[in-house]
């Protein structure tokens, strides 16, 4: 961390998310000041890991829906000055958009296209930092770069689509700092439970039963949240604006194969965990994001393994079982 950076002001929107939450944590680690917001008030301490820290006055959490409390959160905006802006809130998960597409379009188009047209206006803001998915482009063939060539084939990715190209639109015509990042799949200690990586460890624990959808072929490149955390904060200050950077790994895995590692880890039967049902609506093949850009041009590197962090996320999972057996396992929908 170089001194330029030490003791900056940070609003992290999205905080209760896992990867916001973890973002919030590095942050405080590394001396800066924060403001968290979120829609819910701050979850169970399982999930809010920056809890463990005597952050004292460096952290703030604030309870704000930007669909609803707009004025609430420029409010918030203008009395701390944050010099950067990240924003995990979203609506997410693929499947559940099909059943009531219209709150995706509304939290992820809607309500951003709102919150974006009042921080274009803020001259504080030295860099706004769109958390966004690969889900834009669909299926991949391959390892791709960067692109605004979208294919999205879910409600929930159609909505991601069309809040990039609205920011990219912000870009051009205002030059409101934008920088995009687009991680592969990301996982590690802390991660809510219907996740497929704690998921299946926690069943493996319980001895329940894990649903394989269409047999587990689709490959994808799991990411440790630490290497993510570390990623965002490069492209927080040091990303080019209008910019899109990829976070992810070398290493792809099909899910099957990620179940079987789990198996061998937890030393329970593969047939005894998964059950094979059918796939899920519009779901995606394969994501192969090439990382190139985000190592070139800021310096970074991976550093967790798949299987050093399967083990440090199983020992999260030991180390809380009693509280996450009481905890719900299955996505709660909040429209």
């Amino acid at each position: 961390m170089t001194q330029e950076f030490a003791g900056q002001r940070f609003l992290v929107i999205g905080s209760n998310s896992f990867s916001g939450a973890q973002f919030v944590k590095y942050l405080l680690k590394q001396g800066h000041h924060v403001v968290g917001a979120s829609r819910s008030n701050e979850i169970h301490p399982v999930y809010l890991p920056y809890k463990e820290l005597d952050a004292g006055e460096r952290f703030r959490f604030v309870q704000i829906d930007f669909n609803h409390q707009l004025d609430d959160l420029l409010a918030t905006i203008h009395a701390f000055q944050p010099e950067y802006v990240v924003n995990f809130a979203a609506q997410g998960m693929v499947a559940q958009s099909w059943e009531t597409p219209e709150h995706w379009y509304q939290t992820n188009v809607v309500g951003q296209v709102k919150l974006h047209d009042q921080l274009r206006k803020i001259p504080f803001i030295r860099r706004y930092v769109h958390v966004t998915t690969p889900e834009v482009y669909g299926s991949t063939d391959g390892w791709i770069k960067e692109r605004f060539d979208f294919a999205p084939s879910t409600p929930y990715a159609v909505s991601r689509a069309a809040c990039d190209l609205h920011l990219m639109s912000f870009f051009k015509a205002y030059q409101f700092p934008v920088v995009f990042s687009r991680a592969a799949n990301v996982y590690g200690p802390g991660q809510q439970l219907y996740r497929i990586i704690p998921r299946t460890l926690l069943f493996a624990r319980l001895g329940r039963k894990l649903q394989l959808h269409g047999g587990g072929h689709s490959i994808r490149s799991f990411i440790h949240i630490d290497d993510v955390a570390d990623a965002t904060w490069r492209i927080a200050t040091s990303g080019t604006p209008g910019d899109t950077y990829h976070i992810s790994t070398n290493q792809t895995v099909s899910i099957r194969e990620l179940v079987e590692v789990i198996c061998e880890l937890t030393d329970v039967r593969f047939d005894d965990l998964a059950e094979v049902v059918g796939d899920r609506l519009g779901k995606d093949q394969a994501y192969l994001l090439d990382s190139g850009k985000l190592r070139s041009e800021l310096g970074w590197q991976d550093r967790i393994a798949l299987a050093e962090g399967l083990r440090e996320t199983l020992e999260w999972v030991d180390t809380h079982l009693d509280t996450l057996k009481s905890l719900p396992a299955d996505y709660i929908h909040k429209p």
